[in-house]
């Protein structure tokens, strides 16, 4: 059954919305961008495995300062992936005094529906 002229006017309304509130979810559900996330995650996860290589190469060498070296590396590559699984919207974290929203986009979805259901 097709989509009347109204039904698809409100859907295409509710895409807008929706692509306005969190494009980062929009790209990824519809596959169009790939976040730099998953990289940037990637990258911590391969300093962490060669700082734990460097690291274990100090300690069986018996040198302090590559084994320090190594904890450093691998140090930062987890600071790397928690800095950047913790980004929120816009590059902020949850924790970083984010801004309130106005409105959800499901508050504004179920007060158009409502309206709709009223009219008729």
């Amino acid at each position: 059954m097709p989509l009347s002229d109204h039904e698809r006017k409100l859907l295409a309304e509710m895409e807008a919305a929706f692509e306005q509130e969190d494009p980062r979810l929009v790209s990824t559900l519809t596959g169009s961008a790939r976040t730099k996330q998953g990289s940037f995650v990637l990258y911590g996860v391969v300093g962490v495995l060669a700082g734990m290589a460097i690291l274990f190469a100090g300690l069986i060498a018996k040198i302090i300062a590559v084994g320090l070296l190594g904890f450093l590396v691998a140090l930062a590559g987890a600071f790397f992936i928690f800095t950047n699984l913790s980004l929120g919207k816009n590059g902020k974290g949850a924790m970083r005094g984010a801004k309130p929203k106005k409105a959800k986009w499901s508050d504004r979805l179920e007060g158009r529906w409502d309206r709709r259901n009223f009219d008729n």
